[in-house]
C-alpha cells in the first residue's frame, strides 16, 4: 500500500493509537498461542495505514483509525484462533502419543463442553439458544454464520448470546471450569 506524504504524516502522528487499541481491546497477551505484542502492533499499523489512505476528513481521524486498527487486529486474532483449532484437530486425529499440553487442553476443552452442555440443558428458551450460539462462535463462526446454522437473524443470535453470557456468569460450575 502506497501512502502519499500527507497520509504518511497522519499515520506517523497517530502511531500511539495502535498501542492504545492493543491495551484497551486485547486481553491475555503473553498466553501460549497468543500473538506477541510486536505482531499485534505490526498488524495494527496496517489498519492505521488503511485508515490514513481511506480517511475523507469528515470527522475525527483517531476515532475512525481506532476502529480500522481494531478490525485489522481482531481479524488477525480470529485467523490465528482458527489456525490453532485446526492444528489441535490435527493432533487429535494423529496416530501416536499427544504431547502433555495438548492432552491437557483436550481434557480441559472436554470438561468445558460438558459444563456448557449441562448449563444449556438447565437453561431454557433464548438462553439455551445463546449457549449453543456461543459454542459455535468459539469454533470460529460469526453471528451471521451462526444465524444461518440456527435459522435466525444475526441480531437475534447476538441477543441470545448476550442473555447466555449473563446467565453463565451466575453459574459457579462454569466459572470454576473456565478458570475465572
Amino acid at each position: 500500500m502506497r501512502l502519499n506524504e500527507e497520509q504518511r504524516k497522519k499515520a506517523e502522528e497517530n502511531m500511539g493509537l495502535v498501542g492504545k487499541v492493543i491495551k484497551d481491546r486485547v486481553h491475555g497477551l503473553g498466553r501460549p498461542g497468543m500473538m506477541s505484542f510486536e505482531d499485534l502492533f505490526q498488524t495494527g499499523c496496517v489498519g492505521l495505514c488503511k485508515a490514513a489512505v481511506t480517511d475523507r476528513g469528515g470527522g475525527c481521524f483517531s476515532t475512525y483509525a481506532y476502529r480500522l486498527i481494531w478490525n485489522e487486529i481482531s481479524g488477525a486474532l480470529a485467523r490465528q484462533g482458527r489456525m490453532s483449532r485446526r492444528e489441535l484437530a490435527g493432533l487429535e486425529n494423529r496416530e501416536g502419543p499427544v504431547k502433555d499440553s495438548a492432552a491437557w487442553e483436550q481434557a480441559y476443552a472436554r470438561e468445558l463442553r460438558d459444563a456448557l452442555s449441562s448449563a444449556r440443558e438447565r437453561a431454557g428458551g433464548a438462553v439455551s439458544f445463546g449457549i449453543r450460539a456461543l459454542e459455535l462462535s468459539a469454533q470460529g463462526y460469526g453471528s451471521r454464520e451462526v444465524g444461518l446454522i440456527m435459522g435466525a437473524r444475526p441480531g437475534t443470535v447476538r441477543m441470545w448470546m448476550t442473555r447466555a453470557r449473563r446467565y453463565l456468569k451466575d453459574q459457579p460450575g462454569i466459572l470454576r471450569t473456565a478458570g475465572k
